[in-house]
């Protein structure tokens, strides 16, 4: 067996067998005072790839943080077979204003990969974490919620294009992987253009932490590692059905052709059927309702959490399963284990 290698980054070096915590600086505040995100670097004695687990790329999302630092600081790692570096918080200013975007100009951090040291603020940003903690890894779970005023089922957004980006999807082990290639200026779409396999983890909503989420998340994390083999004690987990969405499956986001209150007929992650309600649109009487539809039989991925629309706000996620598929979850969601 090789000997493990020492993890460098600019300004420190984390040898086989040793862990740091770090506030590495990726800008400065307009008094000149350092902002820093915080870094975890859990280097294994025994060698392996390099992984990256990264959250809060959008400050408000926050389910993510928990999923990283529960890896970083709860798990057992001293079997770990390779290098881990946990990024809980890579927004620290949309974090601690509790907003989506950088408050400075309101960029998106995530569309501003790999970054650029001699451009706007958010792509120094993106290049100072880019450089050092993404480029050296061989791949990467990028955790993100929905925004704010909706919810996600868990899944995995991923370029199944990418050979490598294929199969830490399907190691992660979701019921439904969302195949894309990702907009330019995303972590995982740049990662994987420089041939570093990354997929997005979506799941719940933003503001808050939901456990139950966190701990599918986790499991997610585990099955990744057992993959890669970097805890060998784990196993991949096969998640009892998968939907692999593309373009030759119809999705569409449901969206509202009147303004009022929704009151939602389905949960995220529900199976409905061509010509169900999915939800009724009120006006403030109760007395003129605008039932909205599934316009084919689906899977409810995401849906409204905050339940006032304008018309044209966008109701739920609605995405088509083959029939295999929608037999197996028929199955599954009915309350008496047949489907008639």
């Amino acid at each position: 067996m090789t000997d493990a290698d020492a993890f460098t980054y600019n300004g420190g070096r984390v040898d086989p067998g040793e862990r740091q915590n770090i506030r590495f600086v990726v800008s400065e505040t307009y008094l000149g005072d350092p902002v820093r995100i915080p870094v975890t670097i859990i280097n294994g004695e025994r060698p392996g790839p390099t992984a990256f687990l990264s959250a809060a790329a959008h400050g408000d999302e926050l389910n993510g943080i928990e999923v990283v630092r529960e890896v970083a600081h709860e798990w057992d790692l001293s079997e770990l077979c390779g290098t881990i570096i946990c990024l809980p918080v890579l927004n620290v200013p949309g974090f601690l204003a509790q907003q989506r975007y950088l408050p400075v100009y309101d960029r998106d951090l995530n569309r501003s990969f790999p970054g650029s040291a001699d451009s706007t603020s958010a792509k120094r940003m993106a290049a100072r974490i880019y450089t050092n903690f993404i480029e050296p890894c061989d791949f990467g779970l990028d955790f993100h919620t929905s925004t704010r005023g909706r919810t996600n089922m868990i899944h995995v957004r991923a370029d199944m294009g990418d050979p490598d980006a294929a199969r830490l999807a399907r190691a992660y082990g979701t019921n439904v992987i969302i195949d894309s290639e990702g907009a330019s200026g995303m972590l995982r779409t740049e990662a994987v253009t420089d041939d570093i396999a990354a997929i997005t983890v979506e799941m719940g909503e933003a503001h808050r932490f939901q456990r139950a989420l966190i701990d599918e998340a986790l499991s997610g994390v585990r099955s990744t590692f057992a993959e890669y083999g970097m805890l060998e004690a784990e196993q991949v987990r096969w998640p009892g059905w998968r939907t692999v969405i593309t373009e030759e499956r119809e999705k569409t986001w449901l969206r509202a052709d009147a303004g009022g209150m929704v009151d939602m007929h389905f949960e995220r992650g529900s199976l409905v059927h061509e010509g169900d309600t999915v939800c009724t649109i009120t006006n403030p009487f109760k007395n003129d309702n605008a039932p909205v539809e599934a316009p084919f039989t689906g899977l409810l991925v995401g849906i409204l959490e905050n339940p006032v629309v304008y018309p044209g706000n966008p109701l739920c996620h609605l995405v088509e399963l083959d029939e295999r598929t929608r037999r197996v979850v028929e199955l599954d969601q009915s309350p008496s284990g047949t489907v008639g």
